[in-house]
């Protein structure tokens, strides 16, 4: 039973292109649905089935994400805006799937989250917060920002939060922004914490 909702890019240049190599048998990859950019939804795996859409990589101290995830590939380079059309379809899909399956808005990750280093999507263009406010993703938290900051507390927030794959301090930095600053630079800072203390109910 499907207990994650993983969200992709595509990072191909058409849907079409995209379709092709998700249904290509040799290319050994697969995810249950591609949204289109102009919101077109293709299914090409059962949600009951397993798909090979996540690899390797960990949430909430969980492995095998292929096995206890639904995969949703959205048409998008990487490198621009997610279109209206295809976010609205992103949105119902969503809807349907946490109440099908009841699956917390918790559930619902990037790629980028479970797979630190290794990948990028739904990457910094995506909106999130547009998810969080309509109960499709888990809330990010809003807790005071911390005075004193320090690499050994930042991880423990993180993996009270779900980002639990093994990373160095660097790329774990770098994944949580991805999420919830993706305009963060420079080393840690205070207003990193802030998105996770209050999810992770710690002081």
């Amino acid at each position: 039973m499907p207990a994650l909702v993983v969200l992709h890019y595509t990072a191909m240049n058409s849907a079409q292109a995209a379709l092709d190599r998700l249904c290509d048998p040799e290319a050994q990859v697969s995810a249950h649905y591609l949204i289109g950019s102009d919101g077109t939804t293709w299914q090409m795996v059962h949600e009951h089935n397993r798909a090979w859409h996540a690899g390797a990589g960990e949430w909430t101290w969980q492995s095998d994400i292929n096995s206890r995830s639904i995969g949703i590939e959205l048409d998008n380079r990487g490198d621009h805006p997610f279109a209206q059309p295809q976010f609205t379809a992103l949105e119902y899909l969503l809807s349907s799937i946490l109440e099908r399956w009841d699956i917390p808005p918790e559930g619902v990750i990037g790629h980028s989250d479970m797979a630190p280093g290794r990948k990028r999507d739904p990457g910094p263009r995506f909106d999130w917060q547009r998810l969080e406010r309509q109960g499709l993703a888990g809330q990010r938290g809003k807790g005071d920002n911390l005075q004193a900051v320090s690499p050994g507390l930042f991880r423990k927030l993180a993996e009270n939060a779900g980002f639990t794959a093994k990373s160095d301090d660097d790329t774990l930095l770098s994944t949580v922004r991805l999420r919830y600053r993706p305009w963060g630079k420079g080393p840690l800072h205070p207003d990193d914490f802030a998105p996770l203390r209050a999810k992770s109910k710690q002081t």
